[in-house]
């Protein structure tokens, strides 16, 4: 019995000290990614009215009870529709409506090979890039900034996911 809790005791201190394997769940773990708000203790309500976000575009809380397919698009998407793609591990990309067509190339090839990445305009946003995931949210002004694909690395399907391991297609374009 004594070797059992020796073993034991070794193998718990291999994983506390880190050198026993990986956990899964740690890796998953966003690194600080600066400038990235956290906004906690969203609603997950499915509604079909009108609901007012506090932040533009909206990052989570109430929201339609259909999801927007993630993808790129070139008008914006319903709001409600696309909180709810949050919901189920998707970060949305939005710009100002008026971004030079390079820097929407840009932001489109962020989305490529993605699955849950939706890019789209939104008319109103305070600033001119958005990348919005469930409860969190990072602007910036150049569509190259290293921020964006580790944002999308740290947040798609992250572990701030209500929904995780749910699709981002199936839903309705836009």
């Amino acid at each position: 019995m004594p070797l059992i809790l020796a073993l034991g005791a070794l193998t718990y201190g291999l994983a506390a000290s880190g050198t026993g394997q990986p956990n899964p769940a740690a890796e998953k773990e966003p690194t600080m990614i600066e400038g990235v708000i956290s906004y906690p203790h969203l609603g997950t309500n499915h509604v079909q009215t009108a609901v007012t976000y506090p932040q533009r575009p909206g990052a989570g809380g109430d929201h339609s009870p259909v999801w927007t397919n993630c993808g790129v698009y070139d008008r914006p998407v319903q709001e409600t529709r696309a909180v709810h793609s949050l919901e189920h591990g998707a970060v949305w990309i939005s710009y100002q409506p008026g971004l030079p067509a390079d820097d929407i190339a840009t932001l489109a090839r962020l989305a490529s090979n993605q699955s849950h990445v939706l890019i789209s305009p939104f008319p109103g946003q305070g600033s001119r890039i958005e990348a919005t995931a469930w409860g969190k949210q990072l602007n910036v002004t150049d569509p190259s900034d290293p921020r964006l694909p580790a944002f999308i690395k740290a947040f798609q399907q992250g572990p701030q996911t209500p929904e995780p391991g749910e699709t981002c297609s199936g839903g309705v374009n836009g």
